[in-house]
């Protein structure tokens, strides 16, 4: 398969691209700095700049003729909220509808647990909102093949390859490790198309929790 992964310079989308490529798929690292351009080059990973501040026939061009697009990409929490609406609902949106035009039917998003729950929105609720609307418009406004994964809080925690899609009311964490495994088990299994899928830690194996929601 041949997977576009937006946001790969992220924790989670660099290690997302490290699984897909093992696994055998063919990947371009979408990134917004010419430095990770280089780092993935010296990988013997191809990768590009993809702007999210543009506009979404510009990044269409770019994903003509992939399989699957995988969104994890994030304005980072050393910008204001202003960047993350342009980057995190807007880049995100554009990033939906440059598929479209481009004619790539899979799409998987990475988003946040308890972003659809507005009581839950505690902290970093523009990060929250951001996240409500554009899954929105991914489930309600597009006619792609979905699947949104809503891990619960990112911990840099060696990964364990089990985890949960039960979630308990106070939540849970998951390592960015097993939200990468997820990201590849959810591009090969199309039983999570149309889904929205939480997930956590746990004590399942990543490829059996997915087939079992």
């Amino acid at each position: 398969m041949k997977v576009f992964v937006i946001g790969a310079g992220g924790n989670v989308g660099c290690l997302a691209v490290e699984k897909l490529v093992a696994a055998g798929h063919q990947v371009m690292a979408g990134v917004h700095r010419e430095a990770q351009v280089a780092d993935f080059k010296q990988q013997g990973v191809a990768a590009e700049i993809f702007d999210l501040l543009g506009q979404p026939e510009e990044m269409a061009k770019q994903l003509e003729g992939y399989d699957a697009i995988v969104f994890s990409a994030g304005s980072g929490g050393k910008t204001g909220s202003d960047m993350t609406i342009l980057v995190d609902l807007d880049g995100a949106v554009k990033s939906m509808q440059a598929a479209e035009i481009a004619g790539v039917k899979r799409y998987v998003m990475v988003s946040a647990i308890f972003a659809e729950d507005r009581t839950k929105w505690i902290s970093i609720k523009p990060y929250y909102a951001a996240k409500f609307y554009a899954d929105e418009w991914l489930r309600h406004r597009t006619a792609l093949d979905y699947t949104i994964l809503e891990p619960g809080a990112l911990t840099f925690e060696p990964g364990t390859g089990q985890v949960t899609t039960k979630i308990p009311e106070e939540g849970g964490s998951i390592s960015r490790t097993d939200v990468a495994a997820a990201i590849v088990a959810s591009l090969q299994q199309d039983k999570t198309i149309g889904k929205v899928i939480p997930l956590i830690q746990g004590d399942t194996p990543v490829e059996q929790a997915l087939q079992e929601i």
